[in-house]
């Protein structure tokens, strides 16, 4: 059997003005895909996989349109090139957003079936933030969504998507796709699954899944900050027994919906300035301090200084801070060197709508790369030892922090552009803090702008009657 395998993964937060171009993702091509640590499950496989292109970046803002062009493209080409085919997998996000375009991966999901024709498999991998839409559920055969946030079953969803498409092929049988989108549309934050009620929620679904009848139940949070018509919740439900199917979809949605109020965020929340006063007078070490409206890995900017800003006033001490994104100050302190005095304006280089801060710092360590882009430094500005970036990216990892000479353990406050914090992280802190900050993906979801998605929502609107209703692919007949 042969099977092509291609994507395109990111997450795009309508708000964020900084544009996403190719240095900001990591692309792989061709046979080196099965090299890499992502794809090399495939090869366990009794299936010839045709590898195209996969492109993959942390979320941020839209993706530039010449770009997603240009990669579909390439991807379309490639399809036609290993025709014939008998299968597709595509690993994808579902929440990328391309300037002057609505569900970008509908229209690039429409048009690979387009390119391979009616009696190809097709099948994917989603994010469990991803937002489906009817485009995307016809056009697809076969769906499986994470089913943690913090997601740690990322290479389990991606060989469930594939287990299913080679069983498709192998067998001769057919699945389907059924949906029940439901109108509730809750930040990440408050909705991780290790925490109640997403962690009971998520848990069931591997019990509504029937060998005979149901292959895969999927449940999307949805994405929030993406101001799209098909934003939204919903259960996603692959299988060959339509009537199990259709009481599945319905069963999770409606159950989905009634605890919807429920949901609350799964750490002691506040203020910036709250949580810095908390931070400080914590007899316990270290507080580890997510600063959520700026987080990079839910589509913020991450260029934002305010939390420093407040550290810095309050003369904090023992603080490790990584990181901010300020390419312009990074090349400061590399220009400078290590053990050298330099004087800093940090933030606002990527969004001006926030404030920066103008410090003198010692440059303690420098990351030795080639790459300018890569370029990663730590100053020190009284008792806080700040991580200055060249790009946008997180620090979720104690390898992230140990490279550049820190230690987040031995630290007093470790403070990260987080929301719920990464599984290496969260069992350190003691206490966990997570400030309610401004940025482009605020959590007081309520306040943000609704100007293109369809309906009303959760938690946008509280006070309205809803039911489930399954809709079918165009493929299920």
């Amino acid at each position: 059997m042969r099977i092509a395998v291609a994507g395109l993964h990111t997450e795009c937060s309508t708000y964020n003005p900084v544009i996403a171009r190719e240095a900001d993702f990591r692309v792989l091509r061709g046979p080196a895909m099965l090299k890499d640590d992502y794809f090399n499950f495939l090869t366990h496989f009794p299936a010839e996989f045709i590898t195209i292109l996969h492109a993959r970046a942390i979320a941020g803002g839209p993706v530039d349109a010449e770009l997603y062009a240009r990669w579909k493209g390439e991807i379309l080409e490639g399809l036609r090139a290993a025709l014939p085919l008998d299968g597709v997998y595509l690993a994808m996000h579902g929440a990328m957003f391309v300037d002057g375009m609505f569900d970008a991966e509908g229209v690039f999901i429409s048009a690979v079936r387009e390119t391979v024709g009616p009696d190809v498999v097709i099948a994917a991998s989603y994010d469990l933030h991803g937002n489906v839409s009817q485009r995307i559920v016809d056009n697809l055969d076969i769906f499986s969504t994470y089913r943690t946030a913090p997601h740690i079953d990322v290479p389990d969803t991606m060989r469930r998507a594939v287990t299913m498409l080679v069983r498709a092929l192998r067998t001769g049988e057919r699945p389907a796709i059924a949906w029940a989108p439901v109108p509730v549309l809750l930040p990440g934050e408050r909705t991780s699954t290790q925490d109640e009620p997403a962690r009971s929620f998520y848990a069931q679904l591997g019990a509504v899944e029937d060998p005979a009848g149901i292959w895969d139940a999927s449940f999307q949070v949805g994405y929030v900050w993406a101001d799209e018509p098909r934003a939204t919740a919903g259960a996603v439900i692959t299988g060959t027994n339509r009537e199990a199917m259709a009481a599945a979809a319905s069963q999770l949605a409606e159950g989905y919906w009634d605890i919807r109020e429920q949901f609350v965020f799964g750490t002691k929340t506040g203020s910036i300035a709250e949580c810095v006063e908390w931070a400080l007078a914590a007899e316990t070490n270290p507080v580890v301090l997510a600063e959520s409206g700026d987080n990079p890995t839910g589509g913020g900017v991450g260029d934002r200084a305010e939390v420093l800003a407040a550290l810095m006033a309050r003369d904090a001490q023992g603080v490790v801070f990584a990181g901010i994104a300020d390419r312009p100050a990074t090349e400061v302190a590399y220009a400078a060197g290590v053990g050298e005095t330099v004087r800093l304006r940090i933030g606002a280089t990527l969004d001006a709508s926030s404030t920066p801060v103008e410090t003198k710092a010692e440059v303690i360590f420098l990351l030795k790369t080639d790459n300018p882009l890569l370029h990663e430094a730590v100053v020190r500005i009284g008792g806080i030892d700040l991580v200055l970036t060249a790009r946008r990216r997180p620090f979720h990892n104690i390898a992230d922090f140990t490279r550049l000479g820190l230690d987040p353990r031995t630290a007093r406050i470790v403070v990260v552009k987080s929301g719920y914090l990464s599984p290496e992280l969260g069992p350190i802190a003691n206490p966990s803090l997570m400030a309610l900050s401004p940025g482009v993906v605020d959590q007081f979801v309520e306040r943000i702008s609704n100007r293109h998605r369809s309906g009303r929502h959760y938690p946008f609107d509280k006070h309205f009657d809803w039911s489930p209703q399954v809709f079918w692919s165009r493929r299920a007949g």
